[in-house]
């Protein structure tokens, strides 16, 4: 069983980010996606600020997000990363198992990546997390490089819409559709 420590804002800028867009698109019209509340069984509690500060994870979470967008139903997990080097740890072997039975339920599955230190964020599709996943799994790499990522999918911050992943979606069935894949 996993164990929860409040680790301070790690990670929460990037949700927020995206919680934001999430809602924007909901409000257009144009997606319907929803953070997954990961299920905690709280041990200690902070009863001053009534803050949970000691948890138990309940069960193996799948991603971070889940919807639709325009009828195609889509998954993805956001992840930070502070250097060059993304450790594949960061990745459990239970999300690429829920993402690769999503996709081959015709649903897309992807990664939101924010590298901090250079403010980008990517979207890596998952066939090409697959592909770094597996290259460690065969003994190769425990991480990818900031490097080998292709430019194309580098997302830019449009207006209000913070984290565009819709734009990564349509790259990613224009490639499906040319790829046939």
């Amino acid at each position: 069983m996993a164990t929860w420590n409040s680790r301070g804002l790690r990670g929460s800028t990037l949700e927020e980010f995206i919680n934001r867009t999430c809602e924007q698109y909901r409000e257009k019209g144009l997606a319907l996606i929803q953070k997954v509340p990961t299920p905690i069984t709280p041990v200690r509690i902070d009863q001053q600020s009534r803050h949970i500060t000691l948890a138990y994870f309940d069960q193996k979470s799948t991603v971070d997000y889940i919807g639709a967008v325009q009828g195609i139903p889509v998954c993805f997990d956001a992840k930070e990363c502070a250097t060059d080097n993304f450790p594949l740890q960061n990745i459990h072997e239970h999300q690429v198992a829920f993402m690769k039975d999503f996709e081959r339920q015709q649903g897309i599955a992807f990664l939101i990546l924010y590298f901090s230190h250079r403010n980008e964020i990517y979207y890596m599709t998952f066939r090409q997390m697959e592909v770094f996943w597996e290259r460690g799994q065969k003994g190769g790499r425990k991480h990818f490089k900031y490097s080998e990522l292709n430019p194309m999918w580098f997302l830019k911050a449009t207006g209000n819409v913070l984290v565009p992943f819709l734009e990564g979606i349509q790259k990613d069935l224009d490639s499906r559709e040319e790829t046939g894949k």
